[in-house]
């Protein structure tokens, strides 16, 4: 057997070049394009940021500025060398063949499914508000910026005060395509409080606000309509011939709408006899426990039925009229603002996401 030496082997090995080498890795070279989600291992920590190997050429870059949804100094504080995790391509190679990597925009996406499927629960998630304008309330939610309208600020506190606190709140508005964020603090209290009611209840109010549709009766923090239907069983023409503002009644809930927020009141079912609300309001205040129970009764025995109001009848009802008794901290100017400052917001988004 004739034996081969390293010399004859670097010879038979002459005719393989840089370039052919080079051509070798660009035909199993892996394609990366902006936007796919990658595997990578920590290579090196840089001062601003981390050598990424995720295959190609050329070690990937991720910036200090791409490793999180929040504020980051330090590289170090959320990787460690050779850590391997995913990784999303930012921008293409530059001109030295280099990607540029993102953690932060992994997070972004994740971010909106996750208030995207506590939005279909239905969930009331608390969030720390960090600061205010005169729109409203800021908050973060899984790390993305979200907007409390002041029409939808629920507190005794001045917006100013609310900053370091931690709210209860709804959702009112995801949309990340156009990176908007909106929530509801009123909501959240409203179902809290609606867990503590029933139907044929009686409760205390006070006449906050007056309609041609009816009163806003405040029970207790959060509001309920009652309806001019439902004020009497004799014919009124405007709640403004029966009510003033500030009069305190009994009323008794007749409906709970968790979904909408809203909480349906009566008097008219607690009238002795037909008219007392408009003739001797005192009596059906003094019997209003006594003709509550018979509304049970009957509602018991089925006899009992309240026909829904007719939704024209309360065409042009805003959610913000809905709630007056809760909103005396809010200038009546705010919700000329608030749009301006969920957009301002859903900018500031925007940038996080697009860096």
């Amino acid at each position: 057997m004739p034996m081969v030496t390293q010399t004859e082997t670097l010879n038979s090995n002459i005719g393989f070049t840089h370039e052919d080498f080079a051509a070798l890795l660009d035909q199993y070279d892996y394609h990366f394009s902006p936007g796919d989600i990658v595997a990578g291992t920590v290579f090196s920590m840089e001062p601003r940021g981390a050598l990424i190997d995720i295959g190609a050429k050329t070690a990937a870059y991720i910036p200090v500025q791409e490793l999180s949804i929040n504020r980051v100094d330090d590289p170090q504080e959320v990787l460690q060398a050779n850590e391997t995790r995913e990784f999303f391509i930012l921008t293409d190679e530059n001109e030295d063949g280099q990607l540029t990597l993102s953690i932060r925009r992994i997070e972004y996406m994740r971010a909106w499914q996750r208030v995207r499927q506590l939005q279909e629960e239905d969930a009331t998630v608390y969030s720390n508000v960090f600061a205010t304008n005169r729109g409203g309330a800021l908050v973060r939610v899984e790390g993305l910026r979200g907007f409390i309208p002041g029409s939808h600020i629920s507190a005794k506190d001045t917006k100013e005060d609310l900053v370091g606190q931690d709210l209860p709140l709804k959702f009112l508005e995801v949309d990340e395509e156009r990176n908007r964020l909106v929530l509801s603090h009123r909501r959240a209290l409203v179902e809290r409080k609606m867990n503590g009611l029933e139907v044929s209840q009686v409760v205390i109010g006070s006449v906050r606000g007056i309609k041609p549709y009816g009163a806003f009766i405040d029970i207790g923090g959060v509001s309920g309509l009652l309806h001019i239907s439902e004020i009497s069983h004799d014919h009124i023409d405007t709640p403004h011939s029966v009510f003033n503002v500030n009069d305190e009644l009994k009323v008794m809930i007749i409906d709970l709408d968790a979904e909408r927020g809203r909480i349906s009141l009566s008097t008219k079912q607690l009238e002795p006899e037909p008219g007392d609300m408009l003739k001797n309001r005192d009596l059906v205040f003094e019997k209003a426990e006594e003709m509550a129970q018979k509304f049970r009764e009957k509602l018991l025995a089925g006899e009992n039925e309240i026909p829904p109001v007719d939704p024209a009848e309360l065409e042009g009802i805003t959610a913000e009229e809905e709630v007056e008794v809760t909103l005396e901290n809010v200038s009546p100017d705010e919700d000329n603002v608030s749009e301006v400052d969920s957009d301002t917001v859903a900018e500031e988004n925007l940038v996080s996401t697009n860096g």
